[in-house]
């Protein structure tokens, strides 16, 4: 059988590279196609030296060429990489994502220290003074955002957009939110390898129609690894938000997490750190102030490594109860958490203002300055 480059080229356009928003025809990967009655020889030239996504990109395309165009096709696949230009030690990688005007990616060097809890409460602070929010809950392997925002049990719908199905995030609290936890078992354990957890992540972040974003919160699985490096080479970060509590045990991992945003090949600026589980305040004592983890340990990490420190959350009761019932503290007006919340989401756009460059000065941090926020006019924080 004669093949016909027409058609593989067609079948080509049905699959993408990972980290990639356009299908390996449009991107430009596609270098060229040769064919000899039933053999075809695929030349692609990719962007990452990445070992897993070279071999994924050699699968699929057998696979398309395979289901699409000839079953006995004797497909050979050849990638040559293109070593990316040194960039400026400040320049942001990743391609911009059409409507998502700051992409922040909330981290922990490790577990159990509230990274999460931050995160949803940043997201719906940040929602109440009028900033149009998206949540990708990147935790993989523990994903709790559904549970934090109360709709465990609800499932994303397949919209249209521009003729592509989309997956549609679900809303809650005012914030656009998705996970991997919308499409599993809440028993299932989530037991995949690096590549295919960097696929899900990728169809969640490319295949959803976010829409007009201010602010996308990434909330980063805990530690160092893959999904991170996949984060930072997918996504255009705006900066990242370390979450820390303050005993040295921990304090160790979030500078190594700090660091990991600061080396040369990832170079995402650090907005600063949070301490979380600061200190203890009893409700029948609302003066004092027990400090069970250590006292200031982020807040003296952060002058350390010369970033800044984003502010503190107490340890309170309510603000675990918060996360178990599916309605973030901050919402609670008027009280201790809301406040320090407040404070921390101040801070953090305010250090995103100070980042950007094609921004004006800020004497206030209107809505308006800040991260370009369309949406009201005026407000301060």
């Amino acid at each position: 059988m004669k093949l016909n480059k027409d058609d593989i080229k067609k079948a080509l356009e049905t699959i993408s590279i990972a980290g990639e928003g356009q299908n390996i025809v449009d991107s430009g990967a596609l270098q060229n196609i040769v064919t000899f009655g039933d053999e075809v020889i695929v030349d692609l030239k990719l962007s990452t030296p990445a070992l897993h996504i070279k071999k994924r990109a050699e699968v699929d395309v057998m696979k398309a060429i395979h289901e699409h165009v000839y079953k006995k096709a004797k497909v050979e696949v050849k990638i040559s990489v293109e070593a990316p230009q040194k960039k400026n030690v400040n320049e942001i990688k990743g391609k911009p994502i059409p409507g998502i005007q700051n992409i922040i990616a909330v981290a922990s060097g490790k577990g159990g220290v509230g990274k999460s809890t931050v995160t949803a409460n940043l997201a719906v602070t940040l929602s109440n003074l009028g900033f149009k929010v998206g949540l990708l809950d990147a935790d993989i392997y523990g994903p709790s955002g559904p549970i934090m925002f109360d709709v465990a049990n609800e499932k994303p719908l397949s919209v249209t957009k521009d003729g592509k199905s989309k997956m549609k995030p679900i809303e809650s609290y005012g914030v656009k939110l998705l996970s991997i936890g919308f499409f599993t078992k809440p028993d299932q354990a989530v037991i995949w390898r690096g590549p295919m957890a960097a696929k899900a992540l990728n169809q969640m972040i490319f295949d959803a129609d976010w829409g007009e974003l201010d602010f996308l919160l990434v909330d980063l699985p805990p530690g160092t690894g893959d999904i991170h490096l996949s984060i930072m080479q997918s996504m255009p970060i705006t900066g990242a938000l370390i979450v820390s509590t303050p005993q040295n045990v921990a304090l160790a991992d979030a500078k190594k997490a700090v660091s990991m945003f600061q080396q040369e090949s990832i170079n995402v600026p650090v907005l600063g750190i949070c301490e979380n589980m600061a200190y203890f305040t009893p409700a029948e004592l609302p003066d004092n102030k027990y400090y069970i983890f250590g006292e200031k340990g982020a807040k003296y990490l952060a002058e350390d490594l010369g970033v800044p420190f984003l502010g503190e959350i107490p340890l309170v009761q309510s603000l675990r109860e918060s996360g178990d019932i599916g309605r973030p503290a901050a919402l609670q007006k008027g009280t201790a958490l809301s406040e320090s919340f407040a404070e921390l989401t101040r801070n953090t756009v305010q250090e995103v203002v100070n980042r950007n460059k094609n921004l004006p000065p800020t004497e206030a941090i209107k809505i308006t300055t800040m991260a370009g926020c369309s949406a009201v006019k005026n407000k301060k924080i």
